[in-house]
This record gives C-alpha cells, sequence and structure tokens, in this order.
C-alpha cells in the first residue's frame, strides 16, 4: 500500500496495489479523514476487481479541510488529480462530501465509461447487493431490512421486490421507519428523488415519526442490508441478528469479530467487494452497452460468484476471499496483507 500526499492542498490517496492497469476508489471530504480507513477501503476495491478478475486495483482518497473552505479544498484536489487521472494512477469516485459534479473536470481524460460513473453506478450497487442476498439465502418470501438508506436504497428495495421479497424496515442516521406489509418501492424511489437523506421523514410525515436509528436491529427479518458506514456491524450488534443473511449495502459493513460470530451463528455473511460490485461492472462497460445488458451482467456474474464462496467450508467471505487471491496470485509477487474487513 503507497501513500500520495498533495502538494497544493491536505489530502492523500492510498494506492493499494503497484504494476495495476489502473487504480480507482472513493474520494471523501472531511474536517479529517482517517488514513487506516481510506486503506480499508482501498482493499476492499482491490477485492472487487480481483473476484472480477480485472488486473487492476483499489484506491482512496481523502481531503481534509474545515467547512468553509470545502469548496477550495475539493477543487485543488481535482487539479491536481488530473495528472494522476491522465495515467490511470488514481480514477476518483465520488463520495462522502465529494459530488460528481466536483470531479466532472477529470472525466474527459477517465478511461470508464462517464455515463456509468454517477446515480447509474449506486443503482448497480444495489442491484448487486440484491442479488448477492438472493443467492446467499434467497429473497423470495423473505423480508429485509436495509441500515443505511442511501442512493442504492430505491434499486436495492425494487431489486429485492423483484425476487419476490419485501422491505420491512430501513434507517438512516435521522431514524427508522418500519411496515410489516413492506415499502412500496416506488414510493421509496420517489421519496429519495424529491427528499434524498430526508427520504425516511417525508414517508412518515416529519422527523418526529422515526424511530432511534438503533431500533432498526430489533425488527424481525430473513436479510440484513447494512453500510450506513464502516464497522456499523459489530460483534454486539452481531450477536443481536436472527437473520440468514448479512449483506453489505456499503463498504466495510462488517468487523472481523462480528465475521466470527455470524459464522457461529449460522449467518452467511456476504463479501461487501461481491455484494457492491455492481458500480465497477458498469464503470468498465462497453459504451455501446444497454442498461438492461448491464443490469444481466451484473446479475449474472454477482450469482456466480457467490455460488462459488458459498461452497466453501469457511463460510462465503472466506470462500470470495480465496478466489480473490487466487487471481492476485497470477500477476502479484505478494498478496497484499490484510483482508478487506473493518477494523
Amino acid at each position: 500500500m503507497r501513500l500520495h500526499k498533495f502538494q497544493s492542498v491536505d489530502a492523500f490517496v492510498a494506492l493499494d496495489l503497484a504494476g495495476a492497469e489502473a487504480a480507482s476508489g472513493p474520494v471523501r471530504w472531511a474536517r479529517k479523514i482517517l488514513q487506516g480507513g481510506a486503506k480499508d477501503l482501498a482493499r476492499s476495491q482491490t477485492y472487487t476487481y480481483a473476484s472480477l478478475q480485472m488486473r487492476r486495483s483499489g484506491a482512496s482518497a481523502g481531503i481534509n479541510a474545515e467547512a468553509p473552505a470545502r469548496a477550495e479544498a475539493v477543487a485543488a484536489f481535482v487539479a491536481e488529480s488530473a495528472a494522476l487521472v491522465a495515467e490511470g494512477a488514481y480514477l476518483p469516485d465520488a463520495a462522502k462530501g465529494v459530488s460528481d459534479e466536483d470531479l466532472a473536470p477529470l472525466r474527459d481524460t477517465d478511461p470508464r465509461n462517464a455515463d456509468r460513473l454517477d446515480a447509474f453506478g449506486a443503482q448497480c450497487d444495489g442491484l448487486s447487493a440484491a442479488a448477492a442476498a438472493d443467492a446467499a439465502a434467497g429473497l423470495d418470501g423473505r423480508a429485509a431490512v436495509i441500515e443505511g438508506f442511501s442512493a442504492s436504497g430505491p434499486a436495492l428495495a425494487q431489486a429485492v421486490a423483484e425476487r419476490g421479497g419485501r422491505v420491512v424496515g430501513l434507517a438512516t442516521a435521522e431514524g427508522s421507519l418500519a411496515s410489516d406489509d413492506g415499502f412500496d418501492p416506488a414510493a421509496l424511489a420517489e421519496a429519495w428523488a424529491e427528499h434524498g437523506d430526508k427520504a425516511l421523514g417525508a414517508l412518515a410525515g416529519s422527523d418526529d415519526g422515526l424511530g432511534k436509528p438503533g431500533a432498526l436491529w430489533g425488527i424481525e427479518a430473513d436479510i440484513v442490508f447494512a453500510g450506513s458506514r464502516m464497522g456499523i456491524v459489530n460483534h454486539g450488534v452481531a450477536e443481536g441478528l436472527g437473520c440468514r443473511a448479512l449483506v453489505p449495502s456499503g463498504r466495510l459493513a462488517f468487523t472481523s469479530k462480528a465475521l466470527a460470530v455470524c459464522r457461529r451463528n449460522g449467518v452467511a455473511a456476504v463479501p461487501d467487494f461481491v455484494a457492491l460490485a455492481g458500480s465497477s461492472m458498469a464503470a468498465w462497460s462497453s459504451p455501446g452497452t444497454g442498461d438492461d445488458e448491464v443490469h444481466a451482467e451484473i446479475t449474472g456474474t454477482v450469482a456466480a460468484l457467490m455460488a462459488d464462496a458459498a461452497g466453501s467450508d469457511d463460510g462465503p467471505f472466506l470462500g470470495a476471499c480465496y478466489a480473490a487471491e487466487a487471481f492476485l496470485s497470477t500477476w502479484q509477487d505478494e498478496l497484499p496483507f490484510g483482508r478487506p474487513l473493518a477494523s
């Protein structure tokens, strides 16, 4: 793992593998972005590429600035990143505090499919998470909850419904909401489009109608999608899960201790680097490929990866790791140290 520090702004990018054809991953802005978390995110993306048999590397950048200086700091990051993007050394994806609009000046030299890097990518992550859940535990007739309902949430809810499941619980930082009958995916999509992070409050009539975010863990469900932040499912949360499968809807959703608890309790812990492969597949899709073709390829690929991983005696997470590492060994002299799990 190599750390590249910027000269014009307090920023850095963690680059996981040497000798890769390209490196990509999120760029986040905050008052202080921790390098450890960035390195973990880069590793998760590396394993996604390895799972997809792509000789590419994960990367993750952080921009440190106070709120009043955000715009200036992001602009400086974008300007200095231009040379990195042109050579494929780092291809940034919008994440916390950084928008697709902020990164627009870099897209002309980004070798990926520019039409697949914005909202479409988030939709594809929702689809791939649902495909992974379906392969891990089946969605037909199942109840699911989504912790960290975000940009991928409407597509995830729609994909769950299309596979015969229903979403009975939602949570964001604002609070949680439950429905025994399940939420209408169309209503969720409309609420997100109009209200964004405030969608649940709009559905409830006001924020006062929401339960506490942690109340989601008490909702009975067969499938738990989680991912509002890294490590949101720790060993304590994992002990209380009564679900069949824990499926990341955000990177590094569970810790190594939570993984151990899931294995002991018979909960299928799905690897984030497979569940969230959809956006990577979309980003590198051919420009002439239609949306339906991209969706079909994502569904088929994720289902196949999960079927292989599920055959491991060590569970789907480690099974997927073994497969990714087998590919990495074909072009890396040494495997990177540490698997993609939250600290």
